[in-house]
């Protein structure tokens, strides 16, 4: 009795007939989805909502209000919800909302960049591969000038521009349809194993642009004799349309197993011809002849490709230059350049004119690779220390 008296302090004993209600309306635990129920000082039930809410509710009867009404009158303890898969993932809507704001920016920079052509023959992209424009016989493609390609006066160096030239001839391919497996051949000519090797090249400077301007490179081919094949550029500034540079060059065909020039065979001119455009080169070929220079004519004699004179190269700009291609070096190749100095006013400070050098490339043992000739002119910043005087434009 002891202890049966003691159980029941900790453990109330429903009385049989709540059992039997309870039995027939479904017990009062199972209809709250598992409740825990605990005793209390006054004899009240606590419940604790420990188990998920039932998927279906009983209504209890009429009998049973004031039993309902006493389970929603106390206090409940709410524990946090188990730790599942579902619980654990990010907040979506934050997700989404973060993701939507990103891609608002981006359409809004984007809006704000000129992007939209000017005509429906432009490129539509200005820093894309390119696009050929005037009936097809044109191709242009634009240039901003980066940061790593300028010098110390902030101009874009003339291997900046030379390689610009040699992107936008090899993207004109490319766009043409007419690119095979080699560099820059075509099909017929992948198939003949030709290639193409530039035999001339003139290049004139009027302006170097400088970091952040667009370049606009245009560039076109035409027939050069029986067996050769001229390309030109023209080098405009984006924003204004003023002309830069132009460049004007001669190509011929190579069989790259023999080493020989070949002839252009009627296949390959079938596939070249359509896109030749009959104009007059670009640049006034320089008829002069490049003069031989040797040991006992040359100025300067180093194992290097820049050879101009220091004196030249600290207070001029290269104005122009021709290259004529004599033959082929390798890779280890061991190679002199000797330069001669034509203007003898180089280096005098009270006569800093315009000046011309003749250049020679040559491997070790005398075998010409390139003769050249290059045209400088004062640098306008040289020229407020040394003259005294600001160029009219600065006035």
């Amino acid at each position: 009795m002891a202890a049966t008296a003691a159980a029941s302090s900790f453990f109330p004993v429903p009385s049989p007939s709540g059992d039997a209600k309870a039995s027939k309306y479904g017990s009062v635990s199972a209809s709250l989805g598992g409740i825990k129920s605990k005793s209390a000082s006054s004899g009240a039930l606590q419940v604790n909502t420990n188990a998920q809410a039932p998927p279906k509710i009983i209504v209890p009867p009429v009998g049973l209000t004031t039993s309902m009404e006493t389970l929603k009158n106390e206090d409940v303890v709410s524990s946090p919800a188990p730790r599942t898969f579902i619980n654990q993932l990010p907040d979506w809507s934050m997700l989404l909302a973060a993701i939507t704001t990103m891609f608002l920016a981006a359409e809004k920079q984007w809006m704000m960049l000129d992007w939209k052509p000017k005509r429906p023959d432009m490129l539509i992209d200005p820093f894309g591969i390119g696009r050929i424009v005037q009936d097809g016989l044109v191709f242009r493609q634009n240039f901003s000038i980066r940061s790593y390609e300028i010098g110390a006066d902030r101009t874009a160096s003339i291997e900046t521009l030379m390689n610009h030239l040699q992107e936008t001839a090899l993207n004109h391919v490319k766009t043409a349809g007419l690119l095979g497996d080699g560099f820059g051949a075509t099909p017929e000519m992948s198939k003949r194993n030709l290639i193409w090797v530039v035999t001339r090249m003139q290049i004139l400077v009027d302006r170097y642009p400088t970091w952040g301007d667009v370049v606009q490179v245009d560039t076109w081919v035409s027939a050069s004799g029986k067996n050769g094949m001229r390309r030109d550029w023209l080098v405009r500034d984006a924003k204004t349309g003023e002309t830069l540079a132009r460049a004007s060059s001669v190509w011929v065909m190579m069989n790259k197993v023999t080493r020989r020039l070949s002839k252009i065979p009627e296949e390959v001119r079938g596939e070249i011809e359509p896109y030749f455009l009959t104009s007059d080169p670009v640049v006034n070929e320089d008829s002069r002849k490049l003069p031989k220079i040797d040991d006992n004519t040359a100025d300067y004699i180093r194992k290097s490709l820049a050879s101009a004179p220091p004196p030249i190269l600290e207070s001029h700009e290269l104005a122009g230059i021709t290259l004529e291609y004599r033959r082929e070096c390798g890779r280890d190749s061991k190679l002199q350049s000797l330069t001669a100095v034509s203007d003898n006013g180089i280096g005098n400070l009270g006569n800093p004119g315009e000046a011309e050098c003749q250049h020679l490339l040559r491997l070790e043992d005398g075998a010409e690779i390139v003769r050249g000739r290059t045209e400088w002119r004062p640098k306008y910043a040289n020229n407020f220390g040394i003259m005294g005087q600001i160029p009219v434009e600065s006035a």
